[in-house]
């Protein structure tokens, strides 16, 4: 009798070894032979998952999307306005290796959208629907309350947005200045500065 492949548990083991090699030698030692190797596949059975490495890291972008919203969901259950929001950033900031190794998938995709209209659709499409959860936050915290009165939503959701992209590059780059802690106090200092005196007070 045939044995019977899982075809998404593979993909998610290429997945997984294309992490582990971007974490030790950086997108261009990913090459589909040693991620084939790391996976321990041989090099023509990716072919029918992922005919080239660009293919593979589509997928491991939108994997690791998938995943941190996932966590997303998890975390901020109960929680609404600048408690939702802090559990929600919490869970884009590379604050364990895991997190740390997403960024490191999210870094070699930017490179590649830069000259691929499909993959800067694809991370367009992905960004949008994390501003349209913060405005959702946002939304809650003025009705709770918890904000200062004339900020600009706009302003505050970009402000968000580049501090944890950023924190993905940084992080990754610089450790030694934005270990998990410094991250985290870094965005307890933002939220300190957009909550209104009564909050700020209380917390």
């Amino acid at each position: 009798m045939p044995k019977i492949v899982d075809h998404e548990k593979r993909r998610l083991e290429l997945v997984e070894a294309t992490w582990r090699i971007i974490a030790t030698r950086g997108i261009e030692g990913a090459t589909m032979r040693e991620i084939a190797m790391e996976a321990g596949f041989a090099n023509g059975a990716l072919k029918p998952y992922f005919p080239t490495k660009d293919d593979l890291l589509t997928f491991a972008f939108a994997h690791v999307f998938n995943q941190t919203n996932a966590r997303m969901y998890s975390a901020t259950s109960g929680l609404s306005g600048l408690a939702a929001l802090r559990s929600y950033c919490h869970e884009i900031l590379p604050l364990d290796a895991e997190r740390l190794n997403e960024a490191r998938i999210a870094i070699a995709f930017w490179q590649r959208a830069l000259t691929d209209p499909a993959k800067a659709a694809l991370h367009d499409s992905s960004m949008e629907q994390w501003r349209e959860s913060l405005f959702a936050r946002l939304r809650e915290a003025r009705e709770l309350g918890e904000l200062k009165e004339g900020l600009d939503d706009d302003d505050l959701v970009g402000a968000i947005m580049t501090f944890v992209l950023g924190a993905q590059i940084t992080a990754t780059l610089t450790s030694e200045h934005h270990s998990a802690d410094q991250l985290r106090s870094q965005l307890e200092t933002y939220i300190s500065l957009i909550s209104n005196d009564v909050v700020a007070a209380e917390g």
